[in-house]
């Protein structure tokens, strides 16, 4: 009967995880790149809803100072102007910001804008 030894140990039966994963290589670098894109996105969200929250509640002050109905009307329409300007300014920035993340090539280096 043939005994097996260490030396008659074949090279494929050895795991070499840079071999194994290697083609994954861009694919966990265009994760990362999307992970940097994702938090970047998420901070321009919060940003701006922290400032929608200020604008709601500024407009909330002023209409609780309102003496009269005309007063309160322009109140009410500076705000609904001033939250479609911001939100349609917004949308193109959150556009523009998601077309650079789908652009985004894997094979060169990452760096978010």
């Amino acid at each position: 009967m043939k005994q097996k030894t260490e030396s008659s140990k074949q090279p494929q039966d050895t795991f070499d995880p840079f071999v194994a994963f290697k083609s994954l290589s861009p694919a966990a670098r265009m994760g990362t790149a999307w992970f940097e894109h994702v938090a970047v996105l998420g901070s321009e969200i919060s940003s701006f809803v922290a400032e929608r929250i200020k604008e709601d509640v500024k407009t909330q002050h002023a209409l609780l100072n309102c003496k009269s109905l005309p007063e309160v009307q322009r109140v009410q329409a500076e705000f609904l102007q001033k939250a479609f300007d911001q939100y349609q300014a917004e949308t193109g920035k959150l556009i523009e910001m998601s077309g650079a993340m789908a652009a985004d090539d894997p094979e060169k280096d990452h760096t978010c804008v």
